[in-house]
């Protein structure tokens, strides 16, 4: 998929049955994430787009954090232990900072590029995939979260 272009080809596909763990080992069922919209953005601490994007990610989930859970998930393959003290020393305060060495969302999601979003609606289901950096705090973007998969 191009970068900068939505995909819906997978709307209503269920969140997957992947586990991930943050840093200290917490672990994360994604398809038990349900209840409010979740987007999940696959990033690593060497993609420079990744890292323009990371404080626009973080303002959105704390501005949002009640109707939104933003993850930050992590692909880096190695030194996972620098994950954590990344996205903090650049001050970023809201995002869930996982785990994922293995690459195995990137696998799943059959994406090369980062970063890559995918967003859930509150029942777990995809509503669309985003490959490539944007502002997550412009009009646009939250024309883009305010879709769900209609019922």
């Amino acid at each position: 998929m191009p970068a900068g272009v939505i995909d819906r080809s997978h709307r209503g596909s269920a969140l997957p049955e992947f586990t991930l763990k943050d840093p200290a080992g917490k672990e994360l069922q994604l398809s038990s994430l349900k209840g409010k919209p979740v987007l999940i953005n696959l990033w690593a601490t060497w993609c420079r787009p990744c890292i323009t994007e990371l404080p626009l990610l973080d303002k959105l989930a704390k501005n949002q954090a009640n109707s939104l859970r933003v993850l930050a998930v992590s692909q880096d393959s190695q030194n996972l232990e620098k994950v954590a003290p990344f996205l903090s020393d650049r001050g970023f305060t809201s995002l869930e900072p996982w785990l994922d060495p293995q690459n195995d969302l990137s696998f799943h999601y059959g994406t090369g590029t980062l970063p890559t979003t995918i967003y859930y609606d509150a029942q777990g289901r995809e509503v669309w995939r985003f490959v490539g950096e944007r502002d997550w705090t412009d009009s646009e973007s939250a024309d883009m979260l305010a879709e769900t998969v209609a019922p």
